[in-house]
Formats: structure tokens, sequence, C-alpha cells
């Protein structure tokens, strides 16, 4: 079905809840496992319907942050939602304590009771209020983000349309742009400070609530991190900071040394990636979206396939405007089957990203459409990551369409981008644990322990000349921390796998796809671990699979020709 003919429907909750705990008794007193599984496939069912509404409230009030009936919409579902999960609760622990226990395991596999031995971790009817307060305020905060009007060369502009601006090959307007940028953040920077105080603090009462110290063990379990542990990713970040800082380091270096720019760089300098300028897609939106639906032809036979869907179905929303919410992501929409792809072309390489990022998400939610039941469909987070990541890479041999003259360039900067990216993702993540084990912490504390970090995991930055950004306030600009509390470091796990799928793509691009496909099949069947290993590759969290990746790159940048790039 077509998104624009999706129908919805305000959800019932007081209904939900009263056909819920009736299908709960029914799984409690059932007397074979035959009864047991209806109810709990007819609880499946009405938790599809509740959760396709709020998908679709979401996107369109994403889509228009300024619509009044989505609007009022979302803020009935940001109240209504958790009163919703004592009833969901109540039917994992009919689940758990089920005499047909091992028949679920048998037929929907062990990880499923292991996920839902996590949920209980992670809720009790006591914490829906502090469930509450924290949808109101992240809500207010995309809002704020959205509500971004910003007077530029000549027009207003939202913080998204004023990213080409940011990556000028001009110096003065690349400049002008991130100040522009940084004083609409210094403007608001009460306000967010605000924010992000109450944030912290409604989500430590509720770890406390719960019987934890802080938030950071309820953080995991919300995250559903059923595979590896706080310690694991305290390993991870010190790999980052032995293998990988070192090589970011010597990138940047040799950037300031092309571009002419002084070493430290400012936040300015460090976005101009070349001289000459940043690659840039060329054509219109129309066009790229019209290579892309090609590339994922030429693809693979299921590639194909999905892309087709997407668009006959109306299932992306690509273009930046006013009202719009900032940044992308890519939802489902259980009871039809179909994700749903929202994103903010703003004429950089982010546009090609876009359609490679986010569809490498769409691509495994379509793969995984008729997988039951639905915890099955999607792993956790970072195994998601993994399927972005690395479509992002799998897209190479069709750069040239999109990039034209510029696609060496966009190698070059596509590959450095992923290697430098994963020590200011590791940063955010270091900065999330400091913060959460200490929620007690003051504005200026969080952005000094910013600036901090800023020294150990991007020492090639520089402070001052630019409001916000040189003022190490950086980290508010990104949406994760306040809305997704250690959602960051997936995406550097993920990227970890996706350079070792490019590191065997560089020898054997069709036993990389195949080990792609395997681990997109085995869908949320398996942990982050066990998708690792089903593809062949070295979990993160030992030395080895960064120590190989920044070798393997590094020689590829080391072959580039930078002449050429200049």
């Amino acid at each position: 079905m077509k998104f624009s003919e999706m129908i919805y429907e305000r959800p019932d909750i007081d209904g939900f809840n009263r056909e819920g705990l009736a299908l709960v008794q029914k799984m409690e007193q059932a007397t074979s496992y035959a009864e047991a599984l209806q109810a709990f496939e007819a609880f499946e069912h009405l938790s599809n319907q509740l959760e396709t509404m709020y998908s679709l409230t979401y996107i369109r009030h994403e889509i228009d942050t300024a619509d009044p009936f989505y609007d009022a919409e979302m803020n009935f579902l940001d109240e209504s939602i958790p009163l919703t999960q004592e009833t969901q609760q109540k039917m994992t622990l009919a689940l758990l304590n089920s005499p047909f226990r091992a028949d679920f395991e048998k037929e929907y596999g062990t990880l499923l009771i292991k996920n839902a031995e996590i949920a209980l971790k992670a809720f009790s009817p006591e914490i829906i209020p502090e469930l509450q307060e924290e949808n109101r305020l992240v809500t207010e905060y995309s809002k704020l983000i959205a509500s971004a009007q910003i007077p530029f060369d000549g027009q207003t502009r939202t913080l998204s349309q004023l990213s080409p601006y940011k990556q000028s090959a001009d110096d003065s307007v690349r400049l002008a742009a991130w100040k522009a940028d940084g004083n609409f953040y210094t403007e608001h920077g009460e306000t967010l400070d605000r924010l992000y105080d109450d944030l912290v603090r409604v989500r430590n009462r509720m770890a406390q609530k719960l019987g934890y110290d802080n938030y950071i063990p309820l953080g995991y379990y919300r995250m559903m991190r059923n595979s590896y542990t706080q310690e694991d990713v305290k390993k991870f970040r010190a790999a980052v900071v032995k293998y990988l800082v070192p090589v970011a380091d010597r990138l940047f270096r040799e950037q300031a040394e092309r571009t002419g720019a002084a070493y430290p760089l400012n936040f300015a300098d460090e976005a101009l990636t070349f001289r000459s300028g940043n690659a840039a897609p060329k054509g219109t939106p129309d066009q790229i979206l019209a290579h892309g639906q090609k590339m994922y032809h030429e693809m693979s036979a299921e590639t194909a396939e999905f892309i087709d869907f997407m668009y006959q179905n109306e299932l992306l929303d690509v273009l930046s405007r006013k009202g719009k919410a900032g940044g992308g992501f890519c939802t489902d929409l259980p009871l039809y089957k179909s994700p749903f792809i929202f994103a903010n072309f703003n004429g950089t390489s982010h546009d090609v990203e876009v359609i490679t990022h986010e569809a490498g998400h769409a691509f495994a939610s379509y793969m995984a459409r008729d997988i039951r039941p639905r915890g099955n469909q999607s792993p956790t987070l970072e195994s998601c990551e993994i399927h972005s990541m690395s479509m992002e890479f799998f897209a190479w041999p069709w750069a040239e369409g999109f990039f034209r003259e510029d696609t060496n360039k966009f190698y070059y900067g596509h590959l450095a981008g992923a290697l430098t990216f994963i020590p200011y993702g590791t940063m955010v993540d270091h900065f999330q644990h400091l913060i959460y084990a200490d929620p007690d912490m003051t504005p200026e504390e969080r952005h000094r322990t910013w600036r901090e970090l800023l020294g150990v995991y991007m020492p090639w930055m520089r402070l001052g000349e630019i409001p916000f950004y040189g003022d190490g306030k950086g980290w508010q600009r990104q949406s994760h921390i306040y809305e997704r509390p250690f959602y960051y470091i997936d995406y550097c796990l993920a990227q970890t796998v996706a350079l070792q799928f490019w590191t065997v793509m560089q020898t054997d691009r069709t036993d990389a796809w195949n080990r792609y496909l395997r681990l997109v099949k085995k869908a949320g069947t398996e942990t982050f671990d066990g998708l690792v290993s089903t593809a062949g590759l070295d979990t993160p969290f030992g030395d080895a699979a960064l120590q190989k990746v920044a070798e393997a790159a590094g020689v590829w940048l080391d072959h580039a020709d930078k002449e050429a790039l200049r």
C-alpha cells in the first residue's frame, strides 16, 4: 500500500490494555502449546497495530513538525505509549513462565527468550511518569532543531540546508556557515542545557526506581545489549585510541597540508577534505534517486525487488524543507510489512549516503518482513547499523553515476571518513558514560568533559574561533545524545564490521556480498557476535578487527593518487 493511503487512527490505549490483558490470561491458562501460541500471536498482532499507528504519527510529524494534527497526536502518544508497557511486560512474564516455554524456544529460538529476560530488567510500572516525561523532552528537542531558520546567503535556511555551505571550498563562505550554524545553537544554549539536564535526571530517576546505581546499566538493557558488556565497550574504546586515532591524525595532517589549513584544524577547516572542494553528487535529487534505483536493480535480484517496492509505495521522503525535522532514519510499518526512509538531501555526498545507508536498513527490514515473531525480524541496533554502513561500501561500483569527475574524491573521502568517524563516535559514547556516572554534573562541567575528550579522541581539532563548536559544546548538535542514550557506539562497532566487508571486497566482491546476505537473512535470530561470526569476520571487541582494518585502509589510502585529489 502507498504511504499516502495508509490510514492513521488514534490508538485506543484502554482498549489495547483490556484486550492485551485478556490475551495474557489466555496465555497463562493455556492447556496446550497451540492455545499458548494462539494467544501469543494475537498479542503480537495487537502490538503491531499499535506500533504501526505510532510509526505513521512519528513519520508524518517529522515530515512537518508544524502540522497541528500530528503534533497533537505525537503529544498524545508520548503520554500514552508508556501506559501500554505494563501490559506488554505481563505478556513477557507469561511467556517466560509458560509451561510451554521450551516449545516457544524450539519454534522461535532461544534468543527471543533471552531478549525477553532483558526487557524485564528495563521496565516497571512505577517508571511510567518518567517515560512520559522523557518522551516529552525528546520531542521538544526535535522540534527545537527543526525550528531553525538561519539567515544566510540572502535566504532563510534550515540547519540541513546550511550543510553545503559548511563544506564550501571558499574558506570565507565555509567559515561563515559554521559560525551561522554555531550561532543558532549558542542562541538556544540555555534551552539545550536545560533539556539535557532534565533528560539526565529523569533517566537517573528511572534507574534508581528500578534498583540501579545510575542509568548506565538500565541504558544497556534498554538498548538490548545481549552479547557484550560495559567492559567490552571500554576495551573497544581503548583499541580505537590505540589503532585508529593515530591513523585519523595522520589523515588530518595530510588534509591540512593538502588544503593549506593550519594544524590543528578548526571545525570549518576539518570539513574541507580537498582544496578544490569535497566530492558532491552531480544532478538533481530526482536524477540521484533514479541512479540509486538503477544501482539496486544491478546489484542483485533481492535489491531490485526491494527498491521497486519502496518507490511503488512512496516509502521515501528525502528532500529538505521548512518545518521538516533534521537528520535521517529508517523505521518500520509492521501491518504493511513496509520500511520507510526519512532524510534531508542537502547537496553534499550525504545525499548519496542516504540512499545507501538508510536503504541498507530498509533492505534488511524488507528481507525480514515475513519472519515471525516480530521480535526476530530485527537484531539489536549495532547489528542493524552493519546493514546500512556495509551497504554504503557495496555501492562503490556505482559511484561514478552519482559523482562523475568527483568519483575518486568520493572513494577517498568515504573511506577516510569511515576511519575518522570511529574516534568521534567512540568519544560520544565515552562522554555519555561519564555523564550518566555523575548525573549531578552542571552544564559547564559537561562542556568541560567534552573538551577534555576532544583532546583524547580528536587531537587534530583546535578550539576557539567558531561559536559553539570552538567553545567545546558541539555535543549538543548530536541528536542521539538527547534521544537515544548509548546508541552511538553502535555506529562505531558496525563501522568496524563494515570496514571488514570493504577489506574482503578488495579481493573478492562476490564473496563479500554472499557473506553480507547471510548476515542480513539471519535478521534478529542471532546476537551481534553471532551475526559477525556468520559473516566470517572478527568481533570488534578484540584488537584484531581494528588493527586489520586500519592496516588495510592505510595501504589503500597510501596508494591513492593524492595529487589528483587536491
